[in-house]
């Protein structure tokens, strides 16, 4: 048998009729802003623009009808309310949860060892 190296991926959302509420990325995005204060920092860091940052979330407040971050009192940047912060948090938990179940699983059911996705720059998703 050849040496095979797999590498887990697993590409998770929740959606409505109305759309995407949350996936990885948008998570990902809350808690940078969450980090930094700024969205327009947090796009960047993930390789996009404030515009389509700032619709993605618009399109998930949209969607839960309650908005997810608002403008820091007294400072540029925003914040992200109690909602942003608990689906941002409760989706990573998820996500990990699913991804650590797949991996034993892939354990027991393929001969090679398969490993968990790494971001470039050596972040474990």
């Amino acid at each position: 048998m050849p040496s095979v190296h797999p590498t887990l991926r697993i590409h998770l959302w929740l959606e409505t009729p109305g759309g995407m509420l949350l996936g990885l990325g948008r998570a990902e995005l809350l808690l940078r802003i969450h980090e930094s204060g700024s969205l327009n920092q947090a796009a960047k860091a993930m390789g996009m623009s404030y515009r389509a940052a700032w619709g993605r979330l618009k399109a998930s407040e949209a969607i839960t009808g309650e908005p997810l971050v608002e403008k820091s009192r007294g400072h540029r940047g925003f914040v992200l309310t109690p909602l942003g912060e608990s689906l941002a948090l409760a989706f990573k938990e998820w996500h990990g949860d699913v991804e650590s179940y797949a991996l034993k699983r892939a354990a027991e059911r393929f001969p090679w060892p398969v490993k968990p996705y790494e971001e470039p720059g050596g972040n474990v998703s």
